[in-house]
């Protein structure tokens, strides 16, 4: 059953990796996204030292600031606890240790208020982002490149997801990480790189094509990520040009694979849609090349690129209570006691991976 109600109000939280993040969404009648409040705490410097991300840095940072967070983005709302219809909060996939706290805070604050809990699948926020400030009607082809996860997904609707490719080893955004760790750009790697990238020459450095005589939409970042180990580990200390020549090589190799990749999956589904329409979402689309290559795919074969505003690429709150939202008006809910018992997942996979080619077995399952 639909929620009738003229509109929604919904607090997201999210702790899925290194972002501490809470939001107030609220969905009009009529279907549009009003975000009152986004509140993002990042915690570069708590791993700086590290090179990465640090599990267990990460969720006590989450232990020590999302109540802080959480009083910020309702405050910046306007907004009491009593005027919520819902608290939606990223239940998986991620690191489990962040995503206990913020789903442990979120089964609080529903408890204490007797509010609807929404477990969301962090992936599902990603998915729906555009759809908060974009026109982004369904269906559409989704490319979701983040730190850690890079699929392709044909989204039919509201939890209708069918995987066509996705990375069969490291995703886009841990490339880009470990690329800005071995030219010592520091955190976030994303950003760094691309910044350093301006300067060089995307020409200097012919890096591998992955995947190039394969068919299919999966993904390789591997190779990429040896082929800059190795040049720069070939180099007697890189110059600032060097630094800046690899990370323009790298960035360029890499968003042409993901253009490649994108390119087979709009051939599977070019028949069905007058106006096809690609989303690009996750942190990774918020680099320019990438953007740029999606782009230029796009308008060759007569596609609308939809991509979020760059703060809506990266792990935030809003998403995760739009998501939310989406799902309590389509009455696509648990009941309240399912949900109250909903475990932190390491591991939850948005759409099931082809027959056959399921990336990254074992024990645990595919990966997410």
């Amino acid at each position: 059953m639909t929620r009738s109600s003229p509109s929604i109000s919904v607090l997201g939280i999210e702790t899925s990796c290194d972002d501490t993040a809470a939001a107030v969404v609220r969905r009009e009648a009529g279907g549009r996204c009003r975000i009152l409040s986004n509140v993002v705490w990042t915690q570069y410097d708590d791993h700086a030292a590290y090179g990465g991300v640090v599990p267990e840095i990460a969720a006590r940072s989450h232990v020590e600031r999302l109540d802080g967070i959480v009083t910020r983005a309702m405050a910046e709302a306007g907004m009491a606890y009593g005027a919520l219809d819902a608290v939606a909060v990223t239940a998986g996939p991620g690191l489990v240790g962040g995503v206990m706290v913020g789903l442990t805070m979120a089964k609080a604050i529903a408890l204490a208020h007797d509010l609807p809990l929404i477990p969301v699948n962090h992936l599902e926020g990603h998915a729906l982002s555009a759809r908060m400030t974009e026109d982004a009607p369904f269906p559409y082809l989704l490319l979701l490149i983040s730190g850690g996860h890079t699929q392709l997904l044909e989204v039919a609707g509201l939890g209708r997801y069918r995987r066509l490719g996705a990375t069969i080893d490291d995703a886009a955004g841990e490339a880009f990480d470990k690329t800005a760790k071995l030219l010592e750009l520091g955190q976030p790697g994303g950003p760094r790189v691309e910044s350093a990238a301006s300067g060089g020459r995307a020409d200097r450095y012919d890096f591998p094509k992955p995947l190039e005589k394969r068919e299919g939409c999966d993904f390789s970042f591997s190779g990429l990520k040896t082929a800059v180990r190795e040049t720069v580990t070939g180099m007697a200390g890189p110059s600032g040009q060097d630094v800046a020549d690899i990370a323009a090589s790298f960035q360029y190799a890499a968003a042409r694979h993901l253009a490649q990749r994108t390119q087979n999956a709009m051939d599977l589904m070019d028949d069905r849609d007058d106006s096809p329409r690609l989303v690009a979402a996750g942190g990774v689309a918020a680099n320019c090349t990438v953007k740029s290559m999606l782009d230029a795919i796009c308008e060759r074969n007569g596609w609308r690129l939809i991509t979020p505003p760059a703060k809506y690429c990266t792990d935030n709150g809003a998403m995760i209570a739009w998501a939310g939202a989406e799902r309590l008006a389509a009455g696509k809910v648990p009941d309240r006691d399912l949900a109250l018992s909903a475990p932190p997942r390491a591991r939850w996979p948005l759409a099931p991976p082809p027959k056959g080619r399921e990336i990254g077995g074992g024990r645990k399952g595919p990966r997410a």
